[in-house]
């Protein structure tokens, strides 16, 4: 595997949260598969990918990070290009979209760009599975068919079965370390051309449409590096929190002051 599965060495401390900005900016600069950061519990490798040790405070912070950039500098950016090339948001505020931005989305597009970065033995059918159910939606057949990749994921696992664990061969494993700066920076620039769909573009210069999802390729760059350093669980939860921020702030709005809305 790409990572140890078993036989760590106890946990160390946890870095604090400024120590981990500065590693996200050295990974951004230099994208690698390892190490893991400080603090994972020794044990079974899969299970510590899917259920880190991280708190909830932590990627408070780093959700709090993401919004503070993207409202002061990335979000005006993407504003004034939505207006200079006349596109329009497709978010209906009046029926907000919880479901989707909480669990399905999370879910859905940590598989589709985000899983493969460090487990890329599946990615020949789990990423083209996971594509398919994005563009089914949230309806049962996308439903059914996450399911059933999550199932496929975890049970050679759950069941114990080391024959449905192996890995890519080694020669190919040192070509993908090789080629893995590129594969992170084009599944986040990926990430953030897919959310193009949220905007009705019209006429808009395709120059322009990078400038749109500005906050979202920061997002998903941040989002690759909790995949990487600490878990594909990290980067859903995540991913779930930073999508429920916003959509909170818009709740409220509609709730307390709804004129402003208007």
């Amino acid at each position: 595997m790409l990572e140890a599965g078993s036989g760590r060495s106890p946990a160390v401390g946890r870095l604090r949260f400024r120590d981990e900005l500065r590693d996200f900016f050295s990974f951004v600069r230099r994208p690698r598969l390892a190490p893991r950061l400080p603090g994972r519990r020794a044990g079974d490798g899969w299970w510590e990918d899917w259920f880190p040790t991280v708190s909830v405070g932590r990627l408070l912070k780093w959700a709090l990070f993401l919004w503070a950039i993207n409202l002061v500098f990335l979000g005006p950016i993407a504003v004034a290009a939505a207006g200079a090339g006349g596109a329009t948001h497709r978010l209906n505020i009046h029926n907000i979209p919880w479901l989707h931005a909480l669990l399905w989305a999370p879910v859905v597009e940590e598989l589709v760009f985000r899983y493969a970065l460090r487990r890329p033995a599946p990615a020949w059918w789990l990423v083209p599975g996971a594509v398919a159910a994005m563009l089914m939606g949230a309806k049962w057949p996308g439903i059914l068919l996450v399911t059933g990749i999550l199932l496929l994921c975890w049970l050679p696992y759950l069941l114990n079965m080391p024959f449905a664990r192996r890995d890519l061969p080694w020669r190919v494993r040192k070509a993908y370390r090789r080629g893995f700066p590129w594969v992170f920076h084009l599944t986040s620039v990926a990430f953030a051309a897919v959310h193009l769909y949220n905007f009705n573009l019209h006429q808009t210069p395709l120059w322009l449409l990078p400038l749109l999802v500005l906050p979202q390729w920061l997002t998903g760059l941040v989002l690759g590096w909790h995949r990487v350093r600490l878990g594909i669980g990290a980067s859903i939860l995540l991913h779930g929190i930073f999508n429920g921020g916003p959509l909170l702030v818009v709740w409220l709005v509609l709730r307390m002051a709804p004129e402003l809305a208007v």
